[in-house]
């Protein structure tokens, strides 16, 4: 009877455990490896559905594809502990062939983005699409810098654990490099 009463109940309260508490989420799944958002020099637009938000990036470069990137990106559902997301709005456009910083306003997080690529300058403009949620999202923010580490390397980066988001992202611009 006690193993009967354990198999019932040890599932319900695996469930309940991972919505309080922050826990590892393994591999994202991003589809095919040749499944991007993108091809070179072309433009994109990327949002998650509804009530997601962005928690992975992946990015190659190649320089003979005009110095361009191909994008993917993984999303998840944001944190109950968020409440529900109240608003959504396209940020201001990061212009190409300018250095930018960028968080998202009214303390947003990143559920899309929109690229469109310029030829002359071998960059690209960026737009962000930030949600709001109806609870405030912790200000505990830093900026990390090790991805990529130079304008070529390719680029993996995921949110590990839940409760961490992206809300913005910086770029440098080099004229001699592009």
């Amino acid at each position: 009877m006690n193993l009967i009463l354990l198999c019932v109940f040890l599932p319900l309260v695996t469930v309940a455990w991972g919505q309080y508490g922050d826990y590892y989420y393994g591999p994202y799944n991003y589809g095919d490896n040749d499944e991007w958002v993108n091809v070179y020099r072309q433009g994109f637009n990327f949002q998650c559905p509804h009530g997601q938000v962005i928690v992975a990036v992946r990015s190659v470069f190649n320089k003979k594809e005009g110095s361009d990137r191909l994008w993917n990106y993984a999303c998840m559902p944001a944190a109950q502990s968020l409440g529900e997301p109240t608003e959504c709005w396209w940020e201001e456009i990061n212009r190409a062939g300018t250095e930018w910083y960028q968080t998202c306003s009214n303390n947003g997080l990143v559920a899309g983005f929109q690229s469109q690529y310029f030829p002359s300058v071998l960059d690209r403009e960026w737009q962000f699409y930030c949600c709001r949620y109806s609870r405030r999202c912790p200000y505990s923010c830093w900026l990390t810098t090790e991805y990529p580490g130079h304008y070529g390397e390719d680029m993996d980066m995921m949110m590990y654990t839940y409760d961490h988001y992206i809300r913005g992202a910086t770029t440098t611009f080099s004229a001699v490099d592009r």
